[in-house]
């Protein structure tokens, strides 16, 4: 059987207040935040939170995120920074390493797979998270306590199993090819590692003017808070 959950981060201002959730169904999720963060902690801290609260359980849990800095960090990044001592390649240090280390502390033992879905394009436990994680971040912006949910209600007793959600195929069509949490050495290295020395400054620079999508900004600007850089270099390390 499996937990199917979708978790969700938000930030107004980012930073600014912020919220994040999880959602399994009516009667299971939870929500939370602090008056000044990230939308990636609020991401990750949606993640470690589920971990957490399903921690008894000894069902195969299956997250959904739509942050791709999330689930990068988690199962292609993490194995190289941890042996680093969560360092970049750069030799600065790893944003939000204790978030990422309380997660990775929390995936020991268990059977996880990460899915990447679309925010904002109508999944339904996504959306649910998203909900929850923006009107914590409202809450802590207007100082007031955030509704913080029933948490994981599903008993657990004596390894008894847990009913498994509604299939993936049947909430949200074909369901894409799950990515493995296990801390495995893999082929992926850092994005910064591959691009080292590729991002050198040139006599006679050219402009070069992009449009992207609302998708696409998000990830760019994802993978430059995790990078610790800006914007523009982040997009400079990709050419």
């Amino acid at each position: 059987m499996t937990i199917t959950a979708a978790a969700d981060g938000s930030a107004l201002g980012n930073p600014g207040p912020n919220g994040w959730a999880w959602y399994i169904d009516d009667d299971n999720w939870a929500a939370g935040g602090s008056a000044h963060g990230t939308n990636n902690q609020g991401e990750l801290q949606a993640v470690l939170e589920l971990l957490k609260a399903t921690a008894g359980t000894n069902e195969k849990l299956h997250i959904w995120c739509d942050s791709r800095y999330v689930i990068d960090s988690v199962t292609k990044w993490m194995p190289g920074w941890k042996r680093k001592g969560w360092r970049k390649s750069d030799g600065g240090p790893v944003l939000n390493r204790d978030l990422l280390e309380g997660i990775d502390e929390a995936l020991r033992g268990r059977d996880v797979q990460f899915s990447w879905v679309k925010g904002h394009a109508g999944d339904e436990l996504n959306e649910a998270a998203d909900e929850r994680a923006n009107a914590a971040a409202t809450a802590y912006k207007n100082k007031l306590e955030p509704r913080r949910g029933p948490g994981f209600t599903r008993a657990v007793d004596a390894g008894a199993a847990v009913a498994a959600s509604a299939p993936i195929a049947a909430r949200a069509g074909t369901a894409p090819a799950p990515v493995t949490a296990a801390p495995v050495e893999t082929l992926w290295a850092e994005a910064s590692d591959l691009l080292d020395g590729l991002d050198a400054p040139v006599d006679d620079p050219i402009e070069v003017r992009l449009a992207l999508s609302a998708d696409e900004h998000a990830r760019l600007r994802d993978r430059a808070e995790a990078q610790g850089v800006t914007l523009e270099e982040a997009l400079r390390r990709l050419i």
